[in-house]
């Protein structure tokens, strides 16, 4: 077992897909919601101050998260994150549009709450069109085209991808849903925050957003759902009528007022933060440039910069793994990595067997810094090294 944190020697943290730890600005900001001399109310019970100004506080949240992705506050919905985010948008416009057509099409490498969603409702009777991506990650927005059908209702596609960073051309895919009237969600768990997104321009119905991917904290998300044209969705929870009666529940106040905290930051610091952790990035391949047998999966451009899934030859990642007790890094998402079996997100895109279970993710975050990154780099050559001159011819 683990002792505390304090007492253990910290690999340096480059897990930052997987969560990210809260800002302090953001920690100092939810404090103040949860002992009696903070706002601690209710925000639904507005007969007296306490819940007054919880709901001042988590309307001016409401109005930070909209801010980030120039959205109305009226269109921003509490969940508890991107999972519940995700199974309200599509089950959410499934089931309400049920009438109107049966026909979801998504892609082969999204997140599993997208993907196990998708599932169930073809078990309720629903057909979903699961699309291959191309060997670098990116979807053929002509297969996009070629798979609509006359009762296709919703299109389902991430924004970056959680394991290799490619990012999506969802202005394209809002452009070719609009088209034919269809609904378009994207799941923006790992791109809200870092790239830029603009809900007044981006022919976009539906958002998932989560609080852990962007420095605040976890077990709090958004949906975003468009008032102009209006989406329709049928409630997942019920119970008071909290949110439109999409989503009931207490509000979780010291929560909102995290998310709302950490997309405020974002937005100052959104283009600056890319140029840093692009410049990381380079600094960590160039260095990693020395080793043979090295893959970058995904697209080295249209991507997320924060996020690499690289595979090295004739190396077992479980191996490798253990022996960077120096880093924290992970086999790829950290929502599959009890499976033992190679990641899907690799074998959807092609990656041969022998590469996919030599694979790493690490992903760079807010409080990487270029010393991090050198001491990562010589940690991975030097196992790397050892691992291939013990490996038999």
């Amino acid at each position: 077992m683990y002792g505390s944190i304090k007492e253990m020697k910290k690999p340096v943290y480059l897990d930052y897909a997987a969560t990210t730890p809260v800002d302090p600005r953001v920690a100092a900001k939810m404090q103040e919601c949860l002992t009696l001399d903070g706002c601690f109310g209710n925000p639904a019970s507005t007969s007296h101050c306490y819940g007054f100004l919880a709901k001042q506080a988590v309307e001016n949240a409401r109005q930070q998260v909209a801010e980030l992705i120039n959205a109305s506050p009226q269109e921003i919905i509490w969940t508890s994150g991107a999972t519940e985010s995700d199974n309200l948008a599509i089950q959410g416009v499934a089931n309400f549009y049920k009438d109107k057509g049966r026909h979801i099409i998504t892609c082969q490498t999204e997140h599993k709450a997208v993907l196990d969603t998708c599932h169930f409702l073809q078990k309720q009777g629903f057909d979903v069109t699961f699309l291959k991506p191309q060997k670098n990650g990116v979807i053929n927005l002509d297969e996009l085209k070629a798979a609509i059908q006359a009762d296709t209702i919703l299109v389902s596609i991430m924004h970056v991808n959680n394991e290799t960073g490619v990012v999506q051309d969802i202005e394209k895919i809002g452009e070719i849903c609009r088209q034919h009237k269809i609904f378009f969600h994207v799941d923006a768990a790992q791109g809200a925050g870092k790239l830029p997104l603009d809900m007044q321009k981006m022919p976009i119905d539906l958002l998932s957003i989560s609080a852990h991917k962007i420095y605040g904290p976890k077990g709090i998300g958004v949906l975003y759902v468009r008032n102009k044209p209006k989406v329709r969705l049928q409630a997942l929870i019920h119970g008071g009528g909290h949110e439109h009666g999409l989503r009931s529940g207490t509000l979780a106040t010291h929560q909102i007022v995290g998310m709302g905290e950490a997309c405020a930051l974002a937005s100052l610091s959104l283009d600056d933060e890319f140029q840093r952790i692009l410049a990381l990035r380079k600094s960590l391949l160039t260095k990693l440039d020395v080793l043979s047998g090295v893959t970058l999966n995904g697209d080295a451009k249209q991507c997320w910069p924060g996020t690499l899934s690289l595979s090295f030859e004739k190396i077992d990642g479980d191996a490798l793994l253990m022996a960077l007790e120096g880093l924290a890094v992970s086999l790829g998402s950290a929502c599959t990595s009890a499976m033992i079996e190679s990641s899907f997100v690799l074998r959807a895109m092609g990656v041969a067997e022998n590469l996919a279970h030599g694979t790493i993710r690490l992903s760079i975050g807010r409080f990487t810094d270029a010393e991090q990154i050198d001491y990562a780099a010589d940690q991975i050559i030097e196992h790397i090294t050892k691992l291939r001159n013990m490996a038999p011819d």
